[in-house]
């Protein structure tokens, strides 16, 4: 068996095997295949797809390239979630303490960002004193009595997923929905829960642009799960508008934490019905109750502070200071203003996001630095009436804002 062997069956359309599948992940991750057949292989797979089977022993092999976190000595039902990323996406902050409010144990571990998708580790770290790198001791601990930690991925999970998708990262091969699907399905199964709810974006400022593509995405992740003895469900949600009212690090945390506190005035209803509708999700799978009775539950965890008061518990255990989520010390804010009158339409998401990492607040490569309280606060939402030159945006930065980003912000408002 080798590389040549395995481009001339997939150029021809034919299924790889389990043993052809696992040459390929385990030579690629030691170094025996090198990039230029790795990336010849990737793009055969970009054009020609995978498989339900393909893409099944795809992720096996994937996780099987390293560690498997072993969460047994956790007790209860271990519910996680993923959300294949999105402008304003802030929903783990809040929807991780709301479980742990009913008793739920949430183990998750979580990535950093990449360009316009914003990292929840990135978004914890903005907090003064958080703590995301945990030992596997600790980080069961704080599990088993708080009921929920959040951290960084271990070195050795998925190693095979790191190099290969740095590899995607840059021949062209990163919209392929089997290598997508097997990219995040073997890390969430490496990390050991036993249910998990995937939030499939779609939209401007999504992976999948369509809600076919995120439909096929979801069913590929769902599949995989289920063969693997894990619980998942899906949903599909809109990322054409940015998610609620916030987007860079310390932004969001501080709009989670005020809908956690209830002064649903700093934010708004459309982050607030993404939030009851994963978490409800959630406790449905780790609970085994009805819809009906789920979104009771969250409601009422949101509505008696039980929800909020989680939030504050599991930031002071894991080192943070609560007081910092208060602070905003950006040396420079913009106010943008209405390019004219009338009823905003729409707020671009991917022009939101681009705005964003523009003022700091994402990475252009992994190894760019991140201004924690730089972003972009948005003051009229889809469906808002503004009136011309009213302010619709703030822009946060702690270097100098360009014209060009404060441009492309009131650009991203469509007015009707």
């Amino acid at each position: 068996m080798n590389m040549v062997q395995l481009f001339e069956k997939k150029k021809q359309g034919k299924e790889l095997t389990q043993a052809e599948i696992q040459y390929f992940v385990e030579g690629y991750t030691t170094g025996a295949i090198p990039d230029y057949q790795a990336s010849s292989l990737l793009m055969a797979i970009r054009l020609l797809g995978m498989t339900d089977e393909e893409t099944f022993y795809l992720t096996k092999a994937m996780i099987e390239s390293g560690d498997v976190i072993d969460l047994t000595s956790i007790e209860g039902f271990k519910i996680d979630k993923h959300s294949t990323g999105g402008v304003g996406d802030k929903v783990t902050l809040i929807v991780t303490p709301i479980i742990a409010s009913l008793g739920i144990p949430v183990a998750k571990f979580s990535g950093k960002g990449l360009g316009i998708t914003g990292g929840t580790i990135d978004k914890l770290e903005s907090i003064r004193g958080f703590k995301t790198e945990l030992s596997s001791q600790e980080f069961i601990d704080n599990v088993n009595k708080h009921k929920i930690a959040v951290a960084g991925q271990t070195g050795n999970l998925v190693p095979a997923d790191k190099k290969l998708y740095a590899l995607r990262d840059v021949t062209g091969t990163v919209d392929s929905i089997p290598l997508i699907a097997a990219s995040i399905m073997s890390k969430k199964i490496a990390s050991g829960a036993d249910g998990i709810v995937l939030d499939v974006k779609c939209g401007s400022g999504a992976f999948m642009k369509t809600e076919e593509e995120a439909k096929k995405l979801a069913e590929a992740m769902t599949a995989i799960g289920e063969k693997l003895g894990r619980k998942v469900v899906a949903h599909i949600s809109d990322m054409d508008n940015p998610l609620g009212k916030m987007i860079g690090n310390k932004l969001e945390v501080v709009e989670a934490y005020a809908l956690l506190k209830g002064r649903l005035e700093e934010t708004h209803a459309d982050l607030l019905e993404e939030c009851i509708i994963i978490s409800s999700l959630m406790y449905q799978i780790a609970a085994g109750v009805d819809e009906t009775t789920a979104v009771a539950a969250v409601k009422k965890v949101l509505e008696n502070g039980s929800a909020a008061a989680k939030f504050e518990e599991f930031i002071v255990a894991q080192g943070g200071d609560l007081a910092d989520i208060l602070q905003n010390d950006t040396t420079h804010k913009v106010a943008v203003k209405a390019a004219s009158e009338g009823v905003v339409a729409s707020i671009n998401a991917l022009m939101i996001g681009e705005a964003s990492v523009s003022l700091g607040a994402g990475r252009l490569t992994k190894e760019s630095s991140l201004d924690y309280d730089a972003g972009i606060q948005l003051v009229a939402k889809k469906g808002d009436r503004v009136s011309a030159d009213e302010t619709i945006a703030y822009l946060y930065s702690n270097s100098e804002i360009n014209e060009e980003t404060i441009t492309k912000v009131q650009q991203a408002f469509s007015m009707a």
